[in-house]
């Protein structure tokens, strides 16, 4: 007889909860009709964190992928016209990327769309049991509370 392994059970309970929040989240998304990706969302929360447009290797470091990808996601947001490519003033060389008017609806979209996934998820919760869960999830996310990080 084997002994259960609590960390492999918590592990799969993670992961199936960051499998349906992905499900419901999309599901609001289509809802609202953003026309976006889940990879083009992400750039676009990222975008609108940062405190200055900033250039295509910032974001790709910031997402974690390759520079290659960021331009596709940048082409696709851009031709829906959600982004921009502008000239750095600094050095013209250089491009940086900016959220257009349709781009900060987007996010405000996702954003609402993140809400309404979250609440779906919590809400047989109750108030002390959310705080409780916040405060487990900023431990495990980075150890210390989460802090809004810019570009």
């Amino acid at each position: 007889m084997t002994t259960p392994d609590p960390d492999g059970m918590l592990a799969e309970q993670l992961l199936r909860l960051t499998r349906r929040m992905h499900r419901i989240q999309k599901r609001h998304l289509e809802q609202r009709l953003v026309g976006v990706t889940p990879a083009q969302s992400r750039l676009l929360r990222t975008l609108a964190h940062c405190d200055a447009p900033p250039r295509m290797a910032d974001l790709a470091q910031r997402l974690e992928v390759v520079p290659r990808a960021v331009t596709t996601l940048v082409d696709g947001l851009e031709t829906s016209g959600k982004v921009r490519r502008v000239p750095d003033p600094a050095n013209r060389r250089v491009i940086r990327i900016e959220l257009t008017d349709d781009g900060h609806k987007a996010v405000r979209e996702l954003n609402g769309a993140r809400r309404s996934a979250a609440e779906e998820i919590l809400a047989p919760l109750t108030e002390e049991q959310r705080t409780l869960l916040g405060g487990l999830l900023d431990t495990l996310v980075d150890g210390a509370p989460v802090r809004e990080r810019t570009c």
